[in-house]
């Protein structure tokens, strides 16, 4: 009782503001666009921010992740693929922070297609930045996402060199580490094209659409990654994770990739499907990784 107490306690703390100092590629919007939040799902976000989730001080490990929910980059299912994920990290010991990013809208924004990475990067950057004074390692700092989060997570990692943020400091924008669920990774033949049109227009360029299409932006230094889908994915097709996979291989970098049979698409924390949690693959990943010791 006390330790549930305890977490719930933890999960209430102070939302981490991004900016501070105004929201950077930010237009002021129709009087109509203020957020919402709907069934666990955050529509039309203006100020973005991290809600923060701390492990218990004996567990804590130093590890952190950056939490990106899905939903199409139309909206945020904020709950079983946010404050949920947050929790299963924090019974491991890893700070877990829930980006609560701005969706691409041409209402808000100068340019959409940078909204939703700046805010990704600039959660890395003051991750990173405070560090030392929240008790984390600066070289265990990961990113999670699902869906089209898994697109904004796979984004961080494969164009970290290309800050969309200020970075006076150069301070490093690369994930040590990935974790992406039945991610949208192609604007290509494969695209879930709602996710597409929302972040790059209906009609984009060919270099906008490469540019984003993220199994053609993997290098050497892409971050780790642990990858996990569903064959029978009718929202996000699972060859989205092969690509990506592949081209990891490629390049040389570590990857372990999780693919069921069924489970379709969304499935959180849970595939119905199978006694099987992905989760615990995941904790393997890590601990193989040295992510989970100091």
């Amino acid at each position: 009782m006390l330790s549930s107490i305890s977490q719930l306690l933890m999960a209430q703390q102070k939302p981490i503001v991004l900016y501070p100092a105004g929201v950077p590629n930010s237009k002021k919007g129709p009087a109509a666009y203020a957020e919402k939040t709907v069934k666990d799902r955050v529509t039309m976000v203006t100020d973005p921010v991290m809600l923060p989730y701390y492990p218990e001080k004996e567990k804590a490990n130093g590890a952190a992740v950056i939490i990106c929910p899905g939903g199409g980059y139309g909206q945020l299912a904020i709950q079983h693929e946010g404050y949920d994920i947050a929790k299963k990290f924090n019974d491991i010991g890893i700070t877990a922070f829930v980006l609560k990013y701005r969706l691409p809208s041409d209402d808000i924004m100068a340019d959409k297609s940078i909204g939703p990475l700046q805010d990704a990067q600039r959660a890395i950057q003051l991750v990173r930045q405070n560090a030392v004074a929240w008790g984390l390692n600066p070289a265990k700092i990961g990113i999670i996402g699902f869906s089209a989060g898994g697109h904004l997570a796979s984004t961080a990692g494969t164009h970290f060199d290309k800050a969309v943020i200020d970075n006076k400091e150069n301070i490093s924008l690369r994930p040590d580490f990935m974790i992406l669920l039945y991610p949208v990774i192609t604007f290509g033949q494969l695209a879930h094209r709602g996710s597409a049109d929302n972040l790059i227009g209906k009609t984009p360029t060919q270099a906008q659409t490469d540019l984003y299409s993220n199994e053609k932006q993997v290098t050497a230094n892409t971050p780790i990654t642990f990858l996990v889908h569903a064959e029978d994915d009718g929202a996000v097709p699972v060859q989205n994770t092969l690509m990506f996979y592949d081209a990891l291989l490629k390049a040389h970098v570590k990857a372990e990739m999780l693919i069921y049979p069924n489970g379709g698409h969304g499935f959180g924390l849970n595939n119905s499907t199978t006694k099987d949690h992905w989760f615990d693959h995941a904790i393997n990943w890590l601990d193989a990784n040295g992510m989970l010791t100091r």
